[in-house]
């Protein structure tokens, strides 16, 4: 009687580890392939976004079948910090000429065409932002999503609509 309730209670045991393990393939598979929540934190998207960090839903469709357009803020891979995700607006796509607003009040406005396979990110808050006015084109394939809606602050939820620059 003994060993009948301990095999009950493994068996239990087992299908509740087994259900818990399927959730979290799922979650890994929708959170990589489908969508997922991310934190835009920093200056260089005022005034679309707050400095302190506001929580934003990110799809990764769009970039997988290469539907970024112009205007679409994006959550790209740093070209020069692989560790860090930046949030940018898509001035161009390749073959674009694009204009670029110079880094300082100083600088000089120029035009680069984008390369093949590679986009043009760019902050809206253009004088403090380091994107790719700093290290130039970014390859597409680094492009984790796009932005398209935000969760938080309550006061600015909604979804985040393409602004053509």
């Amino acid at each position: 009687m003994m060993a009948a309730a301990w095999r009950a209670l493994v068996r239990e045991a087992w299908e509740r580890s087994v259900v818990f393990t399927q959730f979290i393939c799922f979650l890994n598979v929708f959170s990589n392939h489908v969508a997922e929540v991310h934190q835009c934190l920093g200056p260089s998207m005022l005034p679309t976004f707050n400095v302190s960090g506001d929580i934003l839903l990110l799809e990764h469709v769009s970039s997988k079948f290469e539907k970024v357009r112009p205007g679409d803020v994006v959550m790209a891979r740093s070209p020069v910090n692989p560790n860090l995700v930046v949030c940018k607006r898509v001035l161009g796509l390749e073959g674009d000429c694009v204009t670029v607003l110079p880094t300082s009040s100083r600088g000089h406005v120029k035009q680069v065409v984008v390369p093949k396979g590679h986009v043009w990110l760019q902050g809206d808050n253009a004088y403090n932002s380091t994107d790719s006015r700093h290290y130039g084109p970014v390859p597409y394939a680094l492009i984790q999503g796009k932005v398209f809606y935000r969760i938080w602050p309550p006061e600015g939820w909604g979804p985040v609509l393409n602004q053509q620059p």
